[in-house]
């Protein structure tokens, strides 16, 4: 069965096991309408014929039928079991994945996705994919209960703090389609979400071997800065609370209280996002500029050191993916990537 054989009352399918979803759907809606609208149909005559002071015949009739009574509690009982067992040889197909299936690690946090190839390559909130290729999902949550979605393959799956669900597929529709955060993670849930890419095995070797799988470092970077809350104080999003700008930081001399001067390369940044209370500014808490590195390297900002550690908190891949972001930030701080 096709995807192209999809119904068009749901978002497009692109695997036969979609297809099969939507047809179960649809005929499970036809048999409860089947089963269901007569009901109501008789209850609304009855109603209407025998309402108080209506002339109507109220007599009983004693005769009993045990056949027509077996028939509509067992007919209805064989059909709605008919589409349990359909539904449950899904479930259970959806459980065992083939020997050959590739298998792509997911981890959710709040709030974006993070996705790693059988070869190494990395995506953020992005999923490149071949068609006709079995492929395995294994997802975690590094934080709260987050449910990956993904509506063109009728898959969702749950991604659970300290624990490894997974979930399998394959595709046969190439195309771009959407992928969400489908269950309440926090603040920002709603835009939790990206796209997933589905490719010809050919077009998929090329992106690979093409370097396609690295996302834009400036992308990738930009939505790191804004998941570990960055954003919301040097860009001044949350009220109240005032951080340097870190435009210009990259490369600037940062003065020190012990009476140094560093420069704030990528060494620097990186240090002071994993531990900013070492090499602590010249007038920290005194007005200096505090945080990652004090913004332009001097002057009094009026900045205190309240910045968290993130030690032993972001992964090396996301530090090394906002330490870029942040080396550049001077040339994308209006109109940053999203």
């Amino acid at each position: 069965m096709k995807a192209q054989s999809a119904l068009a009352l749901w978002p497009p399918a692109a695997s036969a096991t979609a297809v099969e979803t939507d047809h179960i759907i649809l005929g499970f809606t036809v048999l409860t309408l089947l089963l269901t609208v007569p009901v109501f149909l008789a209850i609304t005559y009855f109603a209407l014929r025998y309402r108080q002071g209506e002339q109507a015949d109220r007599s009983t009739d004693e005769r009993r039928s045990f056949l027509i009574e077996i028939s509509w509690m067992l007919i209805p009982y064989v059909l709605t079991l008919f589409f349990f067992g359909w539904g449950a040889k899904l479930f259970i197909a959806s459980r065992h994945p083939p020997p050959d299936a590739m298998v792509v690690e997911a981890v959710g946090r709040q709030w974006m996705w993070k996705f790693q190839h059988p070869t190494g390559q990395s995506e953020i909130n992005d999923l490149h994919l071949p068609v006709d290729q079995p492929v395995r999902i294994r997802i975690t949550s590094q934080d709260v209960i987050h449910a990956l979605y993904l509506p063109a393959l009728r898959l969702q799956i749950a991604a659970l703090p300290d624990r490894t669900t997974e979930i399998w597929f394959k595709a046969d529709r190439t195309g771009t389609y959407r992928l969400y955060c489908s269950e309440y993670c926090g603040t920002d849930h709603s835009v939790m979400d990206g796209n997933l890419t589905l490719m010809t095995q050919a077009e998929y070797q090329e992106w690979l071997t093409h370097g396609g799988a690295q996302q834009s470092n400036l992308a990738a970077g930009r939505v790191i800065y804004e998941a570990y809350g960055c954003a919301g104080c040097h860009d001044g999003a949350v009220a109240g609370v005032k951080a340097p700008s870190l435009v210009g930081l990259y490369g600037r001399p940062v003065h020190l209280a012990d009476g140094r001067t560093l420069t704030a390369d990528a060494d620097y940044i990186r240090a002071k996002i994993l531990n900013p209370n070492e090499n602590r500014l010249a007038g920290d808490g005194e007005g200096e500029g505090g945080g990652q590195g004090g913004g332009k390297g001097s002057g009094k900002g009026g900045y205190k050191q309240v910045m968290p550690s993130f030690r032993g908190v972001i992964p090396a891949d996301d530090l090394d993916r906002l330490v870029g972001y942040l080396k550049a930030y001077d040339r994308v701080a209006e109109g940053a990537p999203r």
